[in-house]
């Protein structure tokens, strides 16, 4: 059995946005049953991270570790794909750091989440744009 729904998620900017709820939503609406979710992010400047949900600085030390590992302006020189602007190779590289999709295990229809992970969409632009999250449930 197989359930798919598309989920779409506003960002305001840079950051990291909690999808926890909406994806178990989503695995609740499939069934009571046993097996795996996986989450796809369907773009090339964000990604998806299970991050702590407890202590909101440890989501403001991962940004600033991505913002110091990929900078809009790098020691090296300025950027070659520049074409959306400074923060749009530095986008590219933090989520080629990061991670295009995860998968989670599901036990009698939720998520077996630790008790301090949450599933987090991790936007790599500056400014808000509405990313698409594939969720399939297996």
């Amino acid at each position: 059995m197989r359930h798919r729904e598309i989920l779409e998620v506003k960002t305001s900017g840079r950051g990291l946005f909690d999808v926890t709820a909406r994806v178990a939503e989503v695995v609740r609406r499939a069934g009571p049953l046993d097996g795996l979710c996986h989450v796809f992010v369907k773009h090339t400047s964000a990604s998806l991270v299970i991050q702590e949900n407890a202590d909101p600085a440890v989501l403001r030390d991962l940004q600033r570790f991505l913002d110091h590992a990929a900078p809009e302006r790098p020691a090296f020189g300025p950027w070659e794909h520049d074409d959306e602007g400074p923060d749009d190779m530095p986008a590219h590289v933090r989520s080629m750091l990061t991670h295009t999709s995860e998968t989670l295990p599901v036990e009698a229809g939720r998520l077996l989440l630790g008790t301090w992970q949450a599933l987090y969409l991790f936007e790599h632009r500056a400014r808000p744009h509405v990313r698409t999250l594939v969720v399939t449930v297996l």
